[in-house]
């Protein structure tokens, strides 16, 4: 019998990479995923009413977004999503 391996979705994706120290841009988000920029945008707006998303100015100028951390810790990521 083999063993199957669990899918992982586009959304465990995103957060996986917002996680990051240094988060992630729409560009970043839309290359892992394949979505265009509005979708990663909206992605984002779902995921700011239940985690807190930072938004900062990277040293080259471009938007990055990350978890914030202490939303991080105090709700699982996959519970966020599923709500």
């Amino acid at each position: 019998m083999a063993i199957q391996k669990k899918a992982t979705t586009k959304a465990a994706m995103v957060t996986k990479i917002l996680s990051r120290e240094k988060g992630a841009t729409l560009l970043e988000m839309s290359k892992a995923t394949g979505w265009q920029l509005h979708s990663c945008r909206a992605f984002l707006t779902g995921l700011r009413k239940k985690a807190g998303i930072l938004k900062e100015q990277r040293s080259d100028g471009s938007l990055s977004y990350r978890i914030e951390p202490a939303a991080h810790q105090s709700m699982p990521i996959d519970a966020a999503i599923a709500q």
